[in-house]
């Protein structure tokens, strides 16, 4: 039997409304000695009025919900009790309700229940985790994708396809005198191609996933006095970055980022890129070329009022393989500048058309792009088991003419087992850990 188990489930802070989350057998045996109501006759999914027994004869108004298992978020029998908010009232309810028998829940402790009592699936729960860390609306839809459950039907069919493919494999096994094993490995082949085929649309996915959970990096460049930290600024719309007159004010990387159309656009200004004796500006310059390579988008910032110089071309030699925009800022002054290739114009300095740059980057990024109503992975633990299970398949369907029927079968065994990682049906139990680790306490 598992210990009954209790928790805050809201922020702890001052707040309307605290909510406390009890899960196990003495849930209810536990909430009938500190809630106090007269009427309180423990019909599940009944919210009651009363008095909640904080101790030291005290007691705090509140509401009390029965949860009666299966039928609650663990699949055990839950107590909620709503309280007014405020760290010293949920606190007492709790050390009340640990007199009488409970004992405070670990991170993550009642959705690994959940997990344990077959109410979720494991990529279910940490879409929950995304759900609660979710900073865009791109975010939410993929971490709702997740709890829905989506990506573990397609997973589900994937092994339902490969338990198919094993029946056929253990009927030649037991059949041997038929001596249909090469056809029976051409059947294989072209069912264990279809499930490849499946795996890799899930990772063409993972990209815009990555994007969506993590963000955009945009590295903004160009030598000095173009107006980058200006730009920076702009795009934000606050004052991140000092600018000045002077050449080489900015030397270390300074960050930002803003969300925009449901993505995180994470810019990075960077040192003017030139010659220069002085070290420390050095360092910044290196960085700028380093983070030039490693960014997702480069803004190569140039300066419109004046003419292109040997600098500025060899700029724009250092992103002809990158996916780069070309920033002419300094619109608002006389234009001196020779330059006939695709390009935004802007004045950073006027916040003029940046709407217009924000555009550009999220069509580069994107395009035409409809990421609503499907599945998109976004979770770095899925994408490495998917690539695992690629290479297997590939691996497999490199080999299978090669090896015995018995030697194929266990081969596909290890492809299901590995698919189970994804859902939680075949993961170790110190990877079960690590990722309810990761959940708020009362969740």
């Amino acid at each position: 039997m598992l210990d009954t188990i209790i928790a805050q489930a809201t922020p702890i802070g001052k707040s309307g409304v605290g909510v406390i989350r009890m899960s196990g057998e003495k849930s209810l045996e536990i909430a009938k000695q500190v809630f106090l109501c007269k009427n309180f006759v423990s019909k599940p999914n009944y919210m009651y009025l009363g008095k909640i027994d904080i101790g030291q004869e005290l007691s705090d108004l509140g509401f009390c919900v029965y949860f009666k298992a299966p039928h609650s978020y663990t699949g055990e029998d839950v107590i909620e009790f709503q309280c007014h908010g405020g760290m010293l009232v949920a606190e007492k309810i709790i050390n009340k309700c640990v007199e009488k028998g409970a004992r405070r829940a670990l991170a993550g402790e009642f959705s690994k229940r959940a997990f344990l009592n077959g109410k979720m699936s494991l990529d279910q729960a940490e879409g929950v985790i995304d759900t609660i860390n979710a900073e865009t609306e791109n975010q939410l839809k993929a971490s709702s994708n997740l709890t829905k459950g989506n990506l573990f039907k397609e997973v589900n069919k994937m092994q339902e396809s490969l338990t198919d493919v094993l029946s056929e494999v253990e009927v030649n096994l037991d059949y041997p005198e038929h001596d249909i094993e090469y056809e029976t490995k051409e059947n294989i082949l072209t069912k264990l191609n279809k499930i490849l085929i499946d795996v890799e649309n899930l990772l063409i996915t993972s990209s815009t996933g990555l994007k969506i959970k993590n963000g955009i990096n945009i590295a903004i460049v160009g030598k000095t006095n173009v107006g980058k930290s200006s730009l920076l600024n702009a795009l934000l719309n606050y004052e991140q970055a000092i600018v000045t007159d002077i050449e080489g004010t900015t030397r270390d990387i300074v960050t930002g980022s803003i969300e925009y159309k449901g993505f995180i656009f994470n810019f990075f200004d960077t040192a003017g890129i030139r010659q220069t004796k002085d070290e420390i500006e050095n360092i910044g310059i290196l960085k700028a070329r380093e983070l030039l390579q490693s960014s997702d988008i480069v803004l190569l910032v140039l300066d419109s009022s004046k003419e292109l110089n040997n600098q500025d071309k060899e700029n724009l030699e250092l992103i002809k393989n990158k996916k780069s925009i070309v920033v002419l800022n300094k619109c608002d002054l006389p234009s001196k500048i020779n330059f006939n290739g695709d390009c935004v114009k802007i004045s950073a300095k006027q916040n003029l058309f940046t709407e217009e740059l924000k555009e550009k980057i999220y069509n580069l990024s994107f395009g035409t792009q409809n990421i609503a109503n499907q599945i998109i992975l976004t979770n770095s633990r899925h994408i490495e088991i998917l690539k695992e299970v690629k290479e297997l398949l590939n691996n497999l369907q490199n080999t299978i003419f090669d090896v015995p029927l018995d030697c194929v079968s266990l081969d596909i065994k290890t492809v299901w087992e590995k698919l189970g990682e994804i859902t939680g049906n075949t993961a170790n139990e110190s990877i079960i850990d690590k990722i309810f680790s990761k959940f708020c306490l009362g969740k």
